[in-house]
């Protein structure tokens, strides 16, 4: 039985989700973070509210290897690695932040994980950005979408991989390290190279996000900034589906441990920008304000995550789709209208 949980980067989306999780559990958390990303104040606020002092919050930077974390560390059953500089676009304009939080900070982690007596099991938040822009794949357009042309069931593990951007270089270093850290030194580490994630308590922007922030934006009504043509696609996941894959993941360690696993919404489960504001005009009922700009570096036309090494390794398989999980989102950004100023 797993009782102590440490989430670094615990105050931003996925961490806070976890954490609300894992308390409601009657479970020992601890959240690590340097609160440096918008959003995050408010959601340890949340936090607190709901569960108290039951949760642990220590201020602290994955790039620093020192006593906190190698005491956190020593104390986990289960360590989740969500700290992370999550936008392409920051990794161009300043690539060795980028590259010190995302590849520093997971080396740092694995390496206070190497040497603590706990040996807690890692579950490392990748990306699909460690595949590229896959640009020898054949894409189709039909229907006003692109697909792909001879990947009906999605990317598998197999992909190689191709470091495109600065960002996809840096999580993508993190992923080799955690896998080869399982594969030379024995730790139980796994791997999640993630699509599109969303879900309540998701501060969306620009750069990163893009669900919770064309449906902020639509809810504020505030015009958005297409980069491309709008007809990319990604398979979406709602978050509290990730979290019951970590569970399922973490429960059969034996199988899990140095593998990676593609996690999205998989080939039913897809959506393109334009979709996604077609929905958001439905429920707001009037016609949203965008305009389109150029393509950003390494953009896929399309991904969608090939789950099917994810169901035969621990029988996960997603339930929720893209309307009724947008329409979870809305209902929270509705109930919570206050966290987020117009701009």
């Amino acid at each position: 039985m797993k009782d102590n949980y440490l989430i670094t980067g615990g105050a931003g989306f996925i961490g806070v989700n976890l954490a609300d999780h894992y308390l409601a559990n009657n479970k020992q958390v601890t959240i690590f973070d340097n609160f440096s990303r918008e959003g995050t104040e408010k959601n340890i606020e949340w936090l607190r509210q709901k569960h108290g002092d039951k949760v642990i919050i220590i201020k602290g930077d994955v790039r620093n290897a020192d006593s906190n974390l190698n005491e956190l560390v020593e104390k986990a059953d289960v360590v989740f690695h969500q700290a992370a500089q999550v936008a392409v676009t920051t990794s161009v304009t300043n690539p060795r932040e980028d590259f010190e939080v995302n590849a520093l900070g997971t080396f740092n982690v694995l390496e206070t994980i190497r040497k603590s007596s706990s040996s807690p099991i890692l579950v490392y938040s990748s990306t699909n950005k460690v595949y590229g822009k896959m640009a020898d794949l054949n894409v189709i357009e039909s229907k006003g979408r692109y697909i792909y042309d001879e990947l009906p069931h999605g990317v598998p593990e197999s992909r190689p991989l191709d470091f495109y951007s600065p960002y996809g270089c840096s999580k993508g270093a993190g992923d080799q390290y955690v896998l080869d850290y399982s594969r030379i030194y024995g730790l139980k580490t796994i791997a999640f190279r993630q699509s599109c994630i969303y879900g309540p308590h998701q501060f969306g922007v620009e750069d990163q996000g893009w669900v919770a922030w064309f449906s902020i934006r639509a809810m504020q009504k505030l015009p958005v900034t297409i980069y491309g043509d709008g007809k990319q696609i990604r398979d979406v996941l709602y978050i509290d589906e990730l979290i019951a894959a970590y569970n399922a993941a973490i429960e059969n360690i034996s199988k899990t441990s140095g593998q990676a696993y593609n996690m999205g919404g998989g080939p039913e489960n897809t959506l393109s920008l334009l979709e996604l504001i077609n929905m958001l005009e439905e429920h707001f009922g009037y016609r949203m304000e965008y305009s389109f700009d150029e393509w950003r570096p390494g953009d896929q036309l399309v991904y969608v995550s090939n789950i099917t090494k994810v169901k035969d390794d621990f029988g996960w398989g997603p339930k929720v789709n893209p309307v009724d999980g947008v329409a979870r989102l809305l209902e929270w950004l509705d109930q919570n209208k206050n966290l987020f100023a117009k701009s």
